[in-house]
Formats: C-alpha cells, sequence, structure tokens
C-alpha cells in the first residue's frame, strides 16, 4: 500500500502544502490564494483518492487567464499517460471530466474570486484535481459509469507520484504558454477530447469550444459556464462519481 505521506519531490517553483486526509485541497487552495501565492500545491494526504490544487497568479483578464485551464486538464492527462499500461484509452470529456477506457476517473476543476470581472486581471486562480485511484467500498457496482486506475491495470498507485508528474507537465505547459504556445496546448487538449461520430470539437478563440459535423448547426459551448460547476463531481459524498449534462450556448 502505498503511503501518501512519503514527501514529495516537486519541481521548482512549486511549493506544497499537505492536508489531512479529510481536507479538501481545492476549497483550501481557494480560500487561502492570496497568502499562498503562486506555485503552491496543496495535496491531501489519501490513498484512495489523488486530490491537489495549485495556485496560480494570472497576468490577463480573467476572460483570457481562465483557458490556463486547458493547461492543468493537459497536464493532468500527461501525468496519467506516463503512469498507465501501454495504450490505455484516457480520454477528456469537454471540458473537464477525465475517463478511462469510457469509465469516469475523476477531472480537473477551475477557481477564481467571485467578485472578478471578465475584463479585469484575477488576483488568483486555482486549478483543482481529483483521480479516483481505487475503490475502498462495495460499492463500485453501483457507480457503473465510473471507475478507479486500479480497475484499469494501473495497479496501485501512489497519489503523491501522479501529483509529482502533474506538476512536472504544468510546469512545461504554462512554459509554453509564456512563450506564446497556448494555441498549441489547446490542440493537445482537443487531441484528448472524447470522439463523438461525425463531430469535430475543437478550442476556438476565448476558450469556448466549437462543435461541427455535416447536416448540424455548428454550436459553440463557453468555457466559463462550464466551469461553474464540476461535471464530473458528486456534491453530495465530494468525490468523482456523477456526470452533469452540459448545456450548449448560441
Amino acid at each position: 500500500m502505498p503511503d501518501p505521506s512519503h514527501a514529495l519531490d516537486l519541481p521548482p517553483p512549486f511549493r506544497l502544502t499537505r492536508l489531512r486526509e479529510a481536507g479538501d485541497a481545492f476549497a483550501h487552495a481557494s480560500a487561502h490564494a492570496n497568502e499562498l501565492g503562486a506555485g503552491s500545491l496543496v495535496f491531501v494526504g489519501r490513498f484512495d483518492i489523488a486530490e491537489f490544487a495549485v495556485v496560480l497568479e494570472p497576468e490577463e483578464p480573467l476572460a483570457e487567464a481562465r483557458r490556463c485551464f486547458y493547461a492543468g486538464m493537459t497536464a493532468l492527462a500527461d501525468a496519467l499517460a506516463a503512469l498507465a499500461p501501454p495504450e490505455t484509452p484516457i480520454a477528456i470529456d469537454w471540458p473537464d471530466a477525465i475517463e478511462i477506457d469510457a469509465g469516469l476517473v475523476g477531472g480537473g476543476r477551475l477557481g477564481w474570486p467571485r467578485d472578478a470581472g471578465e475584463d479585469a486581471i484575477p488576483d488568483w486562480l486555482v486549478f483543482g484535481a481529483m483521480i479516483r485511484l481505487v475503490w475502498l467500498r462495495s460499492d463500485a457496482a453501483a457507480h457503473p459509469r465510473a471507475t478507479a486506475l486500479a480497475e484499469e491495470g494501473f495497479g496501485i498507485i501512489d497519489a503523491g507520484h501522479l501529483a509529482e508528474g502533474f506538476a512536472r507537465h504544468l510546469m512545461r505547459a504554462i512554459e509554453r504558454w509564456q512563450d506564446g504556445e497556448l494555441a498549441e496546448v489547446e490542440r493537445e487538449y482537443a487531441a484528448r477530447l472524447r470522439p463523438e461520430r461525425g463531430v469535430v470539437q475543437t478550442i476556438g478563440p476565448g476558450g469556448d469550444s466549437r462543435l461541427e459535423g455535416p447536416g448540424r448547426p455548428v454550436e459553440r459551448l463557453a468555457l466559463g459556464q462550464a466551469l461553474a460547476a464540476p461535471s464530473w463531481l458528486d456534491p453530495d459524498t465530494g468525490e468523482p462519481r456523477r456526470r452533469l449534462d452540459l448545456a450548449a450556448v448560441s
């Protein structure tokens, strides 16, 4: 059994804040973002679910800075791919859910100050992630659309190792954004989207998603609206259990 209390090896400029098993990484990072500062990674020490959140300090207005969510999701998917058995199908269900072989394992979420305007630079952003590593209870059968990494051939994964991999991939993605390669990061994200027959899904200006295909009108899915509540999070349990439908906006 992995030891969730082992020291994490995070690349600079990340700094670790560790919470006990009952903690909430995303809530803690969001509540203390100003004092924690950019690069702080809040990690919950548990072995059934990998749960962590990182504080970011953007330099762009919220409407543009929100696109960093795609960098976070790409980093999360890349960290999972590095631990996965060969040819394991890892997909993103836009915008925030991670699926392994069509089974939901968790996802990412983004937080920002409640009073932040779309055209103003927010004081902080928080990208949070939660991935189910193993089922601890016998209720897995009650959630046929959900799964865990151990059920998908990953073996027993250490939550800390996943967080370490995420931090390294996120650092590279942010460096590419700062070098003017955000469009490339978004294309890599789009390449991981769950395929839908006859539909092409791309990321357009401002981070919104476009869906188009023969015989169907073009749809636009607004990123800001979609990130208002995680599609993969069961609010009753605080764990990745339930999917919510996303509404398209014209």
